[in-house]
């Protein structure tokens, strides 16, 4: 390997060399090296169709967890309780996110390396422990409204019972999963399921004809109006970023090859947005097309004192009875389908961030079917457990606990990815300008107090309503508020912490496939970089 000379009280950790200069070979015995030509393999293609084509795929994947049956929940609710008047907040919710996961693919683009790779290089190990424990739980609470949301769609479809359809979730994930072996380009065309769920939704619309002035006017016009707008409003925020997401956009992108050269990167980060911005609008118009049908059907003046009351606590199971007893069979079994479409895609980009995740911060070794096969077990068996005991009824308070889990997780990816991204000791020459660090820091920490105000509002309001002994109530206050303190002070830690790791380019004419893609054909566009290591 080259030898690199140490700056004094820095660590520096290799990267890809954009420039295209030569220089010695590496060798290594954990790659197998493949030559390219940088004039035959690595041209400066001009900017079309073809070349933009090169990089669609992983923005599409990473939509469907934008529209997972947490998102379903959320959206139902706001429609049955609000009608068309939070249309606003998805549209500002999903511009946030347009914003956080193009700076998931910048960092990725411009470094060659993905999240959970960086924060194991940048933090000391029991930090970088505490991050991986988060992230693997960050990933389990996305899988719990994905798997029972589908287990919900068998059960309306097939008549199956609830933890029969946890069981047959986590095989069919698996199966797909083995898709994985012949390319991710292959898995990638999983998001062809977006395409289901927007024709079943758009189909619910031809059914209920929501008033197009209303739909404008709640998506353009801010208002919070009536009971619960507020905590409704945190709701739909808290369930469009999750965290998992930013870990898996930054290591998808890296199956692309990047020409060497500032303007090839910058190029590639251009085509990624445009085809993010694309994959969140056709999630942004799913997402209205629930609220709409929500708002449409417990709106209408004839609706019956039952059908009235499934509006006033509507849920992902719920929502097919009150559909078929408004709209017919028929409009129950288009929503099944899109809820099995659903959960199905989102359970398998959240198994696939796992993968990534495991990688990343603790560099298993391990054949890829046994980490896929370990990520799924672990993930659904919280599903699977409260499926057996609690039902129905059950599954959908775990629902509810899981989307508190993950706007407690958030920001423990969110925020090195804000770091990460505007510092040039990790984006070198790619570094953010000061208008998006300005804008992105606002989004993130927007984001950030929106959550935690959700989760403490939500506790203290518990707390008050509780029926338990005030002895009780008053022990666990005392067990809560010193480990909120704790959260707080981690969050301002990994805030104010000054990185200690650069990113120190290299400069090749020979580059290694990295082992963790090495399955990943991608004809003409397989992307090669160098192993990372801490010296």
């Amino acid at each position: 390997m080259a030898v690199m000379l140490h700056e004094p009280r820095v660590n520096h950790i290799s990267a890809i060399d954009r420039s295209g200069i030569a220089s010695p070979v590496i060798n290594s015995k954990d790659y197998n090296h493949q030559e390219i030509n940088p004039k035959k393999d690595n041209p400066q293609q001009p900017a079309g169709w073809r070349t933009f084509l090169s990089f669609v795929g992983p923005g599409f994947l990473v939509s469907l967890g934008y529209l997972d049956p947490g998102n379903f929940e959320t959206d139902l609710q706001a429609g049955a309780d609000h009608r068309y008047e939070l249309l606003w907040v998805i549209l500002i919710g999903l511009i946030f996110a347009l914003v956080i996961q193009s700076l998931a693919v910048n960092l990725g683009v411009c470094t060659g390396k993905h999240l959970s790779e960086i924060c194991k290089a940048e933090y000391p190990i029991f930090v970088k422990y505490c991050l991986w424990l988060l992230a693997e739980i960050a990933v389990i609470a996305a899988d719990i409204p994905e798997v029972i949301g589908t287990a919900f769609a068998l059960n309306i479809l097939f008549k199956l019972p609830l933890w029969v359809g946890v069981l047959l979730t986590g095989f069919s994930t698996l199966l797909f999963l083995g898709i994985q072996r012949y390319g991710v380009r292959k898995l990638e065309g999983i998001a062809v399921l977006v395409l289901v769920m927007a024709g079943c939704f758009f189909g619910e619309m031809s059914y209920v004809k929501p008033p197009a002035a209303d739909l404008l006017k709640g998506m353009f016009i801010p208002k919070l109006g009536g009971r619960g707008a507020t905590g409704d409003t945190i709701a739909l925020l808290g369930a469009l970023v999750m965290p998992h997401n930013l870990f898996l956009h930054s290591a998808l992108v890296l199956s692309r090859r990047i020409p060497n050269s500032v303007h090839g990167v910058n190029d590639a980060c251009r085509y990624f947005l445009i085809e993010s911005g694309f994959a969140l609008f056709v999630a942004f118009l799913i997402n209205v097309s629930i609220v709409a049908v929500s708002g449409t059907v417990c709106s209408g003046k004839n609706i019956s004192s039952d059908s009235l009351d499934r509006c006033n606590d509507l849920s992902v199971h719920s929502a097919s009875f009150l559909l078929r007893n408004v709209l017919g069979k028929s409009s129950s079994t288009l929503y099944a389908m899109a809820l099995l479409a659903s959960g199905q895609s989102s359970t398998i980009t959240g198994t696939y961030a796992g993968q990534f995740i495991m990688q990343g911060f603790l560099e298993l070794k391990m054949r890829k079917w046994l980490r896929n096969l370990i990520t799924r077990c672990i993930a659904i068996m919280p599903s699977l457990i409260v499926s057996i005991i609690g039902g129905s009824s059950g599954a959908e308070r775990l629902i509810i606990i899981a989307s508190m889990i993950l706007s407690f997780e958030l920001p423990f990816a969110l925020i090195p990815l804000l770091k990460f991204s505007s510092t040039t000791t990790k984006m070198g020459p790619h570094k953010n300008s000061m208008i998006i660090i300005v804008f992105s820091w606002v989004v993130g920490v927007g984001i950030i107090g929106i959550n935690i105000h959700y989760l403490s509002t939500t506790f203290v309001n518990w707390l008050i309503r509780s029926t338990l002994p005030k002895v009780a109530n008053v022990f666990i206050g005392m067990l809560v508020f010193p480990v909120m303190a704790i959260y707080v002070l981690f969050l301002l830690y990994l805030m104010f912490r000054k990185d200690v790791v650069t990113l120190e380019p290299r400069k090749l004419d020979r580059i290694a496939d990295r082992e963790d893609l090495a399955d990943m054909p991608y004809s003409a566009t397989e992307m090669s970089f160098v192993n990372s290591s801490v010296i």
